[in-house]
């Protein structure tokens, strides 16, 4: 993935009215979110599409800093809570930039747990190890329901998989907490019909129209703080099916594998059964850009396991009630 680019010039090169624009749209639909329902929440995972959410949020309802000296950029609380869904399966470092993420910014974070989810019985896995991504939707929708949320925001893209192409930026859930692809509202000129009836709830994505390369574009600009394994690291991985998959304790290699170490970072973050890191020597935004110019699958088609299955695994899911 390296590329022969002088990135000093290509960042200088940047017209950043796109990034404006881009930025404008996003925080206008956070505060049309917060005008529009009682109980919204934030998706956080702390993968750098909900981080530059979250930056954005930020922007869209607190005061910016003046000087330094603490570690936020602002001041001021989110008209909303976090929530994260968390599998038991998270990487380490990512749980731990995001409780160190929450305690500078003082937000506070709701926690849906999987593992809570096991112990009521209402999620069965078929083994131990089975992957826990695609549970994650019956744990999302009980914490709608306890919550009483009406629209979660969060930060998918259009430009992530065919059915998240699919998707209106206020995207309905019915009383189920299913998406349904032929009911979808349409959203000319910007209006967004955000009525529902007892039950029903939203999802809005702020960054539909955001690409992989604008998301590390404005991460650069603005200076968002991610969790490190995004960049440059060395990592334990065995070679599977054209991936890389990280030696973890709910990922060991299969008979025959080779453990070998090698330079990687993530373009992705989630369940660790299922996301797999990239060869990279990139150690900064900056070189990611330019990394990001010369690929071609996206990071979900290059790095998600769980997106190989079928053409339509993650529509299915998204029918289902996933993000």
């Amino acid at each position: 993935m390296n590329a022969p680019v002088n990135v000093n010039q290509l960042l200088a090169d940047v017209d950043h009215r796109h990034l404006d624009a881009l930025e404008e749209e996003a925080i206008f639909i956070l505060r049309e979110v917060a005008a529009a329902f009682e109980r919204p929440a934030l998706l956080f995972s702390s993968g750098k599409d909900s981080c530059v959410v979250l930056h954005l949020a930020e922007k869209a309802f607190k005061m910016k800093k003046e000087g330094g000296g603490s570690p936020s950029q602002f001041e001021g609380k989110l008209p909303f809570p976090l929530l994260h869904v968390d599998t038991g399966h998270n990487f380490p470092e990512v749980i731990e930039f995001r409780d160190r993420r929450i305690a500078e910014m003082g937000e506070r974070l709701i926690v849906a747990h999987m593992d809570e989810s096991i112990k009521k019985g209402t999620v069965r896995l078929a083994y131990p190890l089975e992957s826990r991504n695609g549970h994650q939707t019956v744990t999302l929708l009980e914490a709608i329901e306890e919550g009483r949320f009406d629209c979660l925001m969060g930060g998918a893209r259009r430009d992530e998989e065919k059915a998240r192409a699919k998707e209106r930026i206020f995207s309905h859930r019915d009383s189920f907490g299913q998406w349904q692809p032929k009911e979808q509202r349409p959203e000319l000129w910007n209006l967004f019909n955000t009525r529902i009836k007892p039950g029903e709830h939203f999802r809005a994505f702020p960054i539909s129209n955001w690409t992989e390369l604008d998301v590390w574009l404005y991460i650069e600009r603005e200076k968002i703080p991610l969790p490190n394994i995004y960049f440059k690291h060395a990592r334990q991985v065995m070679r599977r099916k054209g991936l890389l998959v990280p030696l973890t304790d709910v990922t060991p290699p299969l008979e025959g594998e080779t453990v070998e170490t090698v330079d990687v970072r993530f373009r992705t973050v989630g369940d660790m059964t299922c996301t797999c890191p990239v060869e990279s020597i990139a150690a900064n935004p900056a070189d990611i850009v330019a990394e990001t110019l010369h690929v071609t699958v996206s990071e979900r088609g290059a790095t998600r396991m769980d997106d190989r299955t079928s053409e339509a695994s993650m529509e299915r899911r998204k029918k289902e009630g996933y993000f």
